[in-house]
């Protein structure tokens, strides 16, 4: 099968110094020059995700809305590929095959879709956002004293799992091995199998505990939907929802507020109400999406895809960082503007997040409730020397630490 390229330079450049890491501090510190490098192989280039293991990425536009639209040619069942990895691959707790939407095609994926959209159809946004704003005080008054805070940590980080949690129905005393679970596979380090593992362990047995004893909350609400999932595959939906609601949260809040404190064009307007964080959202959403490279696809059989020889089973992955990089509205200029083409932070087709509406209404209000009560945050480190998290997956933050004059709590 042949797919039609689209205009860029031939693949076979790409093959003089072989695959580009996608890995360690260099990446993290400098991801757009990578990009730059693989664009120049092609619209789809050789990589490597983790030592000895290799992918292919898309890097153009056009190629990754071709790949995403199109289930006839590629499919997100990963059980092929996962057998050529070994079976402790720290890659596997994002990659490795499960009961999922997201890694399933046809009636399968739309069955378990379904579940979750119903689900988070549930949510009520100005609820949501009176749930978000009532944890965002409770987050700034803990740290508002001292008149410094980490961002990321004292804040980013908390706020949307503590939302998530309201909606599961979590024991407070499970939030910390929830966050912890959730970052440790992501960063795809070599804690990341048993960071995932204790996010299971403590889902499977919320989920047990529900199925004897329903409460009014969505772990209840999936296990009696009319889809009729099994225990094991309320647990992996669960999961799901919590990952796609919190870590690329996260890393939307922590990436637009440093595009605040450090943007020129900000400055007067930083504290300036909704427009300027929604302004800020969506300019990260295009420039430094939180998950940069994802979507993972298959291919059915062997295939020609814009002018790459790819075997059936093959891995490749959406650049979602890159692709944007080409239609994005200018980040440099001297007005402040919103992008209105569709960029591909949240993917696009059939598996498009579906957690997308919460997790922006989580991060708008997360920001205007944060300026709204500190008007003078001001970064307490240079930008230079600001360090981004591991791995191939996510563009986030070690740490945002800003100082302020005190607050009231």
């Amino acid at each position: 099968m042949t797919i039609p390229e689209s205009p860029s330079e031939s693949p076979s450049e790409s093959s003089a110094d072989g695959p580009v890491a996608l890995y360690g501090p260099a990446f993290a510190a400098d991801p757009r020059a990578v990009y730059r490098r693989l664009r120049r192989v092609g619209p789809v280039a050789p990589v490597e995700i983790a030592p000895g293991v290799a992918a292919l990425l898309v890097t153009d536009y056009q190629a990754a809305l071709d790949l995403l639209r199109d289930t006839d040619t590629f499919s997100k069942d990963s059980r092929a590929w996962q057998r050529t990895v070994p079976p402790d691959s720290p890659l596997l707790p994002v990659l490795g095959y499960r009961p999922t939407a997201l890694f399933s095609d046809g009636a399968t994926h739309a069955r378990y879709r379904q579940v979750i959209t119903d689900g988070l159809a549930l949510l009520e946004p100005h609820l949501l956002q009176r749930r978000v704003a009532e944890v965002a005080h409770r987050l700034i008054d803990a740290f508002g004293a001292a008149g410094s805070a980490d961002l990321i940590a004292d804040y980013a980080r908390r706020l949307p799992v503590h939302v998530i949690t309201t909606w599961f129905g979590v024991p407070a005393e499970h939030e910390e091995r929830l966050v912890a679970g959730i970052v440790g596979m992501i960063e795809s380090t070599e804690r990341a199998v048993a960071a995932y593992a204790d996010l299971v362990a403590v889902v499977t047995g919320m989920v047990a505990e529900r199925r004897e004893r329903p409460r009014h909350d969505l772990t209840s609400w999936f296990l009696t939907h009319p889809a009729g999932l099994e225990n094991e595959e309320v647990v992996r939906q669960i999961t799901l929802t919590m990952i796609a609601g919190n870590e690329p949260t996260t890393n939307l809040i922590g990436n637009a507020l440093l595009r605040l404190l450090t943007d020129a064009r900000y400055a007067g307007s930083l504290f300036g109400g909704a427009m300027t964080a929604y302004q800020a959202i969506d300019e990260v959403l295009w420039h430094e999406p939180p998950l940069a490279n994802l979507s993972a696809h298959y291919p059915r059989c062997d295939v020609t895809f814009h002018g790459r020889e790819i075997k059936a089973g093959s891995l490749v992955l959406v650049s979602y960082a890159a692709a944007n990089s080409q239609a994005a509205p200018p980040a440099d200029g001297d007005e402040l503007r919103s992008g209105e083409s569709a960029h591909l932070a949240w993917a696009a087709g059939p598996h498009a997040c579906p957690a997308r509406d919460p997790a922006l209404l989580i991060a708008i209000t997360a920001i205007e409730q944060l300026t709204s009560r500190i008007g003078d945050l001001e970064l307490a480190t240079p930008p230079e020397a600001l360090h981004w998290r591991p791995g191939p997956f996510h563009r986030a933050l070690v740490r945002l630490p800003v100082h302020f004059t005190p607050v009231a709590g």
